[in-house]
């Protein structure tokens, strides 16, 4: 971004997104669905047309792989049956982004906290982390953590007070429009993870503060605001 963009105030945390912004899920939510598909004798979905969904969830890949919305006929026995293929790989081919390793290490060097904020159950949020190496984040809300989910900010609130923050001195890092609702919508300084998955959405569309396209811009960010 421009210089001529206010300077962010110095965060005490730094809250993530998790599918699309910290880690790389699309592989492994594709081939859940991608196996409802085959298991009822039909190709699978392209790779391409499910990954830009994958932060949507099972609504994401069930509305491409299946054409059906949650309000639809058969679509609670699908997600049902995505789950459970879900569960039982969870982790095979989801990584890190390249770059987040580095920016988490750099955010604790600094003696800032960080923690995720998902909208994925917690029956998955709490077995991936430490398959994907985020098991030491400072805290973990999944979106059955509270009573609302993203775009609601009451996960967001939950996180700043499991931390001890006043929400303001968090930002928070989304790759998803709604991860950008909830970050304004708790008073915090909010940022686009352009190297997410974006959906059908621009990020520059989005209003967030800033919008970034590497993970180590984020931790150059952070760095000029201490």
């Amino acid at each position: 971004m421009t210089t001529a963009l206010a300077a962010l105030a110095a965060p005490r945390a730094i809250l993530f997104d998790l599918d699309g912004t910290l880690a790389d899920t699309a592989p492994d939510l594709a081939a859940a669905v991608n196996l409802l598909r085959t298991t009822r004798g039909l190709a699978p979905s392209d790779y391409q047309l499910l990954r830009p969904t994958a932060s949507a969830g099972a609504r994401g890949m069930i509305g491409v792989a299946f054409g059906l919305t949650p309000e639809d006929d058969g679509y609670l026995a699908l997600r049902d049956g995505f789950f459970d293929n879900y569960a039982a790989n969870i982790a095979d081919r989801s990584t890190l982004f390249d770059g987040v390793p580095e920016l988490l290490a750099g955010i604790e060097a600094a003696g800032v906290q960080w923690g995720v904020v998902t909208n994925k159950p917690k029956r998955f949020t709490d077995p991936l982390l430490p398959l994907i190496g985020l098991d030491h984040a400072a805290c973990s809300i999944s979106g059955d953590t509270t009573a609302h989910a993203k775009p609601h900010p009451a996960p967001l609130f939950e996180a700043a007070a499991r931390l001890g923050l006043d929400p303001r001195d968090c930002w928070y890092v989304g790759d998803d429009l709604r991860d950008i609702q909830a970050g304004k919508a708790a008073g915090m300084p909010t940022i686009a993870a352009g190297w997410g998955y974006c959906g059908p959405h621009k990020p520059l569309d989005w209003q967030a503060d800033r919008v970034l396209n590497d993970p180590l811009a984020l931790l150059a960010l952070m760095q000029e605001s201490l």
